[in-house]
């Protein structure tokens, strides 16, 4: 049962790695006037996805142990990495690579 939640915390760190691909696809993009750059679908729904994240996440901690909530947050670097390159086609970096080596490193290492 106790995987459930973690799943649910998982799956949170996957959709706040989304939300944060939407966030810069709007921050990449010109618009005409100041109030569309914060009131435009992508940044709604970004924050739409951190509020609900923060809901799942909030019920998945009263289950599991907080020592195990940071680590699957690190996992949300990974994963904009990976979205980063998949749908902004932005490369990876030398310095992208070694600091996500870095944080896995750091996961297997604290979970071991």
């Amino acid at each position: 049962m106790i995987e459930l939640y973690f799943g649910l915390m998982f799956a949170g760190t996957f959709f706040t790695a989304v939300s944060q691909v939407l966030l810069k696809q709007s921050a990449n993009k010109q618009w005409e006037n100041p109030i569309r750059e914060y009131l435009n679908w992508r940044v709604l729904l970004s924050y739409f996805i951190f509020f609900c994240v923060l809901l799942v996440n909030t019920y998945a901690f009263t289950k599991v142990e907080m020592k195990y909530g940071t680590v699957i947050d690190a996992f949300s670097y990974v994963f904009v990495m990976i979205l980063s390159y998949v749908i902004l086609k932005e490369k990876f970096t030398k310095g992208r690579v070694i600091g996500n080596l870095i944080i896995i490193a750091g996961i297997l290492i604290y979970t071991s």
